[in-house]
């Protein structure tokens, strides 16, 4: 059974486009469709650099397009008020990832990641390059990989 705040983070993260908070089927669609995954640590309801680059970069039809064709997105949310407490599972999955990759506890912090999870590449904040720039690195390192 999903709790109030699993369905909110459901909504808030539909809204931008379809992220997976389960990072197994995350990894097997990545292996069965052949993408990678972009991993995304945020603080939905405390990070204001999460919740911008959300917004400014996630949120634009041009990362929606190109992200919908290429990857396999997953956010590792860590929010802080009680009422959008993850399930105990889902917190334990997203300390597992944080545990692997994102050691420093970074907020935001976004890791290109192949399909059999390896860090290709990571973004530690808000990235100082336009959207169009953004996506033209990951396609880099994506395509650096084959």
């Amino acid at each position: 059974m999903r709790t109030i705040s699993s369905l909110l983070l459901i909504v808030l993260l539909s809204s931008f486009t379809n992220w997976e908070t389960n990072f197994d089927k995350a990894k097997q669609t990545a292996k069965t469709e052949h993408k990678y995954i972009l991993l995304n640590f945020s603080g939905s309801d405390w990070c204001g650099p999460c919740i911008k680059l959300h917004n400014e970069y996630f949120g634009t039809d041009a990362f929606k397009s190109f992200a919908d064709k290429q990857l396999v997105l997953v956010n590792a949310d860590f929010p802080r008020q009680k009422k959008n407490q993850l399930s105990k599972d889902l917190q334990k999955q997203n300390d597992h990832l944080a545990d692997v990759y994102n050691a420093n506890g970074a907020f935001p912090l976004t890791v290109l990641i192949s399909p059999d999870g390896k860090a290709i590449k990571a973004w530690d904040g808000v990235p100082k390059e336009s959207i169009q720039e953004f996506i033209e690195e990951i396609k880099n390192n994506t395509n650096d990989q084959k």
